[in-house]
């Protein structure tokens, strides 16, 4: 039986992919990097800031020793969190407030397990930290997904064992981090039938049972 859920954030809960690609092509640009794509930015998602920055750099022919590019991914989360201020309730996804207030009734524990270090910030940007439990983030982890450890501190941090929760991704990456923590998977977004999600739907409601999930 289900008793808790753990939300990815960014494409799941919230949209912030606008940002994201802001801060990268501006760092891109400073570097000399004029090619950086949306195309590009879409391989990002669900990874690390470093796995991220790794794909800016493969674009160039230039070499960065390990302490510029910690300084390089420093400045790229600058730019980020100045865009952040943008962010209110309106880069909230469709249904999530509806999905939140419906979980919670039905006494579901909520969780986020995100890769982002910026995930306190957003959720008090967008007021949903008030239907969050626990958050586990990149503050918390050393691993990215498809590492499972941003899920197995989630799970901890709920109280509940791993195959007690169910896990909302919209990424190839974040669904297998999942799987390897042995916990049942809803698939969300754009591409969610290409995930290889135990559920799928288009939208936290649009094709979801959850009455048939949960119990």
């Amino acid at each position: 039986m289900i008793r808790g859920i753990i939300f990815d954030l960014d494409g799941v809960l919230v949209s912030t992919d606008e940002l994201h690609f802001k801060a990268w092509k501006r760092l891109a640009e400073e570097i000399g990097i004029t090619n950086f794509t949306k195309e590009d930015n879409m391989r990002q998602k669900g990874v690390s800031r470093m796995e991220s920055l790794e794909v800016v750099l493969r674009k160039g022919d230039r070499a960065f020793s390990e302490p510029e590019k910690l300084e390089l991914a420093e400045r790229k989360n600058r730019y980020y969190v100045e865009y952040l201020q943008e962010l209110d309730q309106g880069a909230v996804l469709k249904d999530v407030v509806r999905t939140l207030e419906d979980l919670r009734k039905r006494g579901i524990r909520i969780a986020v397990g995100s890769a982002s270090k910026n995930t306190p910030i957003i959720l008090q940007k967008t007021e949903l930290e008030s239907y969050i439990d626990q958050v586990s983030c990149g503050l918390d982890t050393v691993k990215s997904k498809p590492d499972p450890e941003v899920f197995l501190i989630a799970a901890k941090k709920l109280g509940l064992a791993n195959e007690e929760c169910l896990v909302v991704e919209d990424s190839a990456a974040g669904i297998a981090a999942a799987k390897a923590a042995k916990m049942k998977t809803l698939g969300v977004g754009p591409e969610f039938r290409l995930l290889g999600a135990d559920y799928e739907s288009l939208t936290l409601q649009s094709e979801v049972d959850w009455n048939s999930i949960l119990t």
